[in-house]
C-alpha cells in the first residue's frame, strides 16, 4: 500500500502544466546606459552563436573568477574568429548579496551586447534561473574524476554520491554518469523542446532534462571536461541530497502516473 500511496500523493500534488510566473521587472535587463531593455526570446530569430546562462545565488565572491576566465576565453576565441558571437546572461536568483552589482561591473567593461544581467525578485533554484532566461545536447562530465573526487570526501559524503547516483538510474536517466555537472550545451531547438517541458526548479532540475530529452529521443553527448571547484558552494549535502531524492520519485511517479505528460510531436532536425 505505500507505494501506492506515494503515487497518489505525487499525482495529486503535481501541476498539469509548469508554472512560470514573471513578475514585471523581470522582462527587462538593465543596459550599460542603466536604461530598461526587453528580453529577449527563444521564440526570437537567433542572433548569437552561442548563449551562456550563469545561474547565480549570492555568489558575488566566487561570480568574478568563474566570470575572468570564461569571458578571457570568449574574447580569445573572437579575436582568431571575428565571426563568432557570444553572450553571457548572468541570472542573479533573487540574491541577498551584491551579486547583481558584480555582475553588472562586466556589462559595463563588455557592453549588454555581450554581458547581460537579470535579476529575479525571488530565489527559484537553479533550474527556474535558467528557465526564465529563455540547446542534440553536449552534457559535461567529471566521471573521469571521480576516482580523485571521492579521495577527498567523507564516507558520508561518498555513500550519499553513490545512492543518488543508483537513484537517478534507477528512477530516471539511464547512460549519463554525471547528470549533475553545471556544464549543459543544447542547441537553439533542444532548448526549445525541452526547457518548455520542465517542473523542477531546484537541483534535480538537470535530471528533469536529461529525462525529457531522452524521451523525445534527443542525442545526448556526455564529454568529459576539465572541472575546477571554486569554495563556498551553497549546497548543503545532507538536505539538498534528501530534496533531490524525493524530485527524483515524484519525477519518475508523476510521469509515470500521466499527472505530468510529455507529447512527441516532431523528430529533431
Amino acid at each position: 500500500q505505500a507505494p501506492l500511496s506515494i503515487s497518489f500523493v505525487a499525482f495529486i500534488t503535481a501541476t498539469e502544466m509548469p508554472q512560470l510566473h514573471r513578475h514585471e521587472e523581470e522582462k527587462f535587463f538593465l543596459n550599460v546606459r542603466g536604461q530598461r531593455e526587453a528580453l529577449p526570446s527563444i521564440q526570437d530569430s537567433p542572433t548569437k552563436q552561442l548563449s551562456v546562462v550563469v545561474p547565480s545565488y549570492n555568489e558575488e565572491k566566487r561570480l568574478p573568477v568563474m566570470m575572468d576566465e570564461a569571458l578571457g576565453y570568449l574574447e580569445d576565441r573572437q579575436k582568431q574568429d571575428p565571426t563568432f558571437t557570444y553572450e553571457v546572461i548572468i541570472v542573479d536568483d533573487g540574491s541577498k548579496d551584491q551579486t547583481s552589482k558584480v555582475a553588472f561591473k562586466y556589462c559595463q567593461k563588455y557592453g549588454s551586447d555581450k554581458v547581460r544581467v537579470i535579476t529575479l525578485v525571488k530565489n527559484r533554484g537553479k533550474g527556474g534561473a535558467i528557465r526564465m532566461d529563455q540547446m542534440a545536447i553536449a552534457c559535461g562530465s567529471r566521471a573521469h574524476l571521480e576516482k580523485e573526487s571521492i579521495a577527498q570526501r567523507s564516507y558520508f559524503r561518498t555513500l550519499l554520491m553513490y545512492g543518488f547516483h543508483f537513484l537517478v538510474w534507477f528512477l530516471c536517466v539511464k547512460g549519463i554518469r554525471d547528470t549533475q555537472c553545471g556544464f549543459k550545451l543544447l542547441t537553439r531547438e533542444a532548448a526549445s523542446r525541452t526547457f518548455s517541458s520542465l517542473h523542477i526548479e531546484r537541483w534535480a532540475f538537470d535530471v528533469e532534462l536529461l529525462y525529457i530529452a531522452q524521451f523525445f529521443k534527443i542525442p545526448i553527448a556526455e564529454i568529459a571536461v576539465n572541472w575546477t571547484e571554486i569554495e563556498g558552494s551553497k549546497l548543503v549535502p545532507f538536505w539538498s541530497w534528501l530534496q533531490m531524492g524525493k524530485d527524483l520519485l515524484f519525477i519518475r511517479l508523476r510521469y509515470l502516473t500521466g499527472a505530468w505528460r510529455l507529447e512527441q510531436t516532431r523528430k529533431m532536425n
